[in-house]
């Protein structure tokens, strides 16, 4: 299946840059990189070990009803440097309009720098369910039952 994603750059958005771009043919996730304004592009945004920020990509997208973008973590970059997602993965709705931007974490020991143009995320498009709710009675019972965490086997 294949749908279309409209992207609009922001305003301030430095159109040198690519667009979301997926880095292989098998890749699930499209690249999205820092894009800041004018006014701090020259210089990286440092962020602390534990320190968070908001990292504006310089796009707003018009995301087909029916569909999300997930927006997760680039591997890369957690593994080397500790950086991840707060909120992993973060969805952007079909009816979300304004600028799309990425909140990074600093998990690491050491600071890091965001610097415009730096791949700092990966989204990945998804199709949407939005089920009707019914309170009842019971549930059916399954095998596992209420069994919680760690309920389906011994974790070394």
């Amino acid at each position: 299946m294949s749908i279309t994603l409209h992207l609009r750059w922001a305003e301030d958005a430095d159109r040198n840059l690519p667009l979301p771009r997926y880095a292989t043919k098998g890749s699930a996730g499209a690249d999205l990189c820092a894009n800041f304004p004018p006014d701090i592009r020259d210089r990286a945004l440092t962020l602390a070990p534990g320190e968070r920020a908001l990292v504006p990509t310089g796009l707003h997208m018009a995301i087909p009803e029916g569909y999300e973008v997930q927006i997760r973590p680039r591997s890369g970059i957690a593994l080397k440097h500790g950086v991840g997602l707060v909120n992993a993965p973060g969805t952007i709705d079909s009816d979300y309009r304004g600028p799309v931007g990425v909140i990074l974490v600093n998990h690491g020991d050491d600071p890091f720098d965001v610097t415009h143009g730096l791949r700092i995320a990966q989204m990945v498009v998804a199709p949407v369910v939005q089920p009707s709710f019914a309170l009842v009675d019971d549930l059916d019972d399954t095998p596992r039952g209420q069994g919680g965490f760690g309920s389906t086997g011994v974790d070394a």
